[in-house]
């Protein structure tokens, strides 16, 4: 990959020094703690040390200073080395966010600081039973009782709940003018009474474990509320354009990881007179493995650029179309990795095979390509809604 054209000498510094962090680790790290049931805190630790994790943080707090445009940098430059860190897209990405452009100066105090150190991890709760992502439909209910809140309901596919310190719950609370429900963010730290945790089994593996939630009568001081009751909607997407970005990083870090691979391996591998690679039926299917992710990387770029401006609209526009794009790229990259390595693609030596699964989560979380479809029909090209 080659971004001297559209990134500073700072970003390609910061390329660099990642990509050496992550060189350390590389793929069989996460896959033995995937293995084991561990968890990546020698890497989460050395990446906080060297202020990659708060790199879009502000300084006063700890912070690189920086923005989305840094925070997805070190995470496709991990992924590519084969070692990325999920909750880089949640702690930082989507809470960090948040907390900073809309928490109050306690909240702020309370735990920017640590969430740009590492020493702190928040995850955030969205997706629901009934309701996936749609924040129209989600059900988590917060009433007021006095000074204080209560939260009642449920959430579905929430990652590293039991690693962080807090969850970022997405509730909706009663509009006092019209009556109808609003979504609002609550701070829940782990171990508040009724919050409580069950693993899902996944068959992907991992080693950040997802789980269901479950909120009885979760009380919560006043202080628990982020930000504006009035601007829960502008402050939710505040977080969900980063988380976006984000898994394009994540996804686009993948991909480049699985080609580099089949690259190597085509370059070697020798069954007649001349290596693999050689032959156009495995050459262009990677050179365009390559271009997709390239094409997915500019898109990605592009929505951080906005979002680090200000512009949250022309942001969630483009960051939509970069998650959808990396999304599709990573899983093709993945795809032709695999073939190319014929069986050795599904032997864990190589370590490809895995990531066919873990590919496909990029299409579907934290938003289906199909919902994504949708915001560009709607939203780009004025066209009707069907629901």
């Amino acid at each position: 990959m080659s971004p001297a054209v559209t990134e500073t000498e700072e970003h390609q510094a910061l390329r660099t020094a990642v990509a050496a962090l992550g060189r350390r680790y590389g793929r069989d790290y996460l896959a033995r703690l995937a293995r084991d049931g561990g968890h990546p805190d020698e890497l989460w630790a050395d990446a906080a040390k060297l202020g990659y994790l708060g790199v879009n943080l502000p300084e006063e707090y700890g912070g690189g200073g920086g923005g989305i445009a840094e925070l997805s940098i070190v995470l496709e430059e991990l992924g590519a080395a084969g070692c990325p860190l999920l909750m880089m897209v949640v702690s930082p990405a989507i809470c960090g966010t948040v907390i900073a452009r809309f928490g109050t100066d306690a909240q702020k105090r309370a735990w920017l600081p640590g969430l740009a150190d590492g020493s702190r991890t928040m995850a955030f709760g969205i997706t629901e039973p009934d309701a996936g992502s749609n924040s129209h439909r989600i059900t988590t209910t917060a009433r007021r009782d006095g000074d204080a809140w209560v939260l009642t309901g449920r959430k579905v596919f929430i990652s590293g709940v039991d690693i962080a310190d807090a969850t970022l719950i997405v509730g909706r609370t009663e509009d006092a003018r019209t009556g109808r429900l609003k979504p609002c963010l609550f701070i829940v730290p782990r171990e508040t009474p009724g919050f409580t945790r069950s693993v899902i089994d996944m068959e992907l593996q991992a080693a950040e474990k997802q789980f269901e939630l479950v909120l009885d009568e979760v009380r919560l001081p006043a202080e628990a509320l982020v930000g504006d009751e009035d601007a829960g909607l502008l402050q939710l997407f505040a977080g969900l354009n980063p988380e976006r970005i984000m898994t394009a990083a994540f996804a686009i870090g993948m991909g480049r990881y699985a080609l580099g691979r089949a690259v190597d391996y085509a370059r070697t591998r020798q069954v007649w007179k001349e290596p693999i690679g050689a032959h156009q039926a495995v050459a262009h299917p990677l050179a365009a493995a390559h271009i997709e992710l390239e094409l997915a990387r500019l898109m990605m770029q592009k929505a951080a650029r906005l979002y680090d401006a200000g512009d949250d609209m022309g942001a969630g526009e483009a960051a939509n179309m970069a998650k959808y794009a990396a999304g599709e790229a990573c899983v093709r990259a993945v795809d032709q990795a695999v073939h190319t390595l014929g069986g050795n693609g599904l032997t864990r030596e190589y370590g490809l095979a895995s990531l066919i699964t873990a590919a496909r989560v990029a299409r579907i979380a934290p938003v289906s390509r199909e919902m994504i479809l949708n915001f560009v029909s709607h939203q780009t090209l004025g066209l009707p809604k069907s629901y």
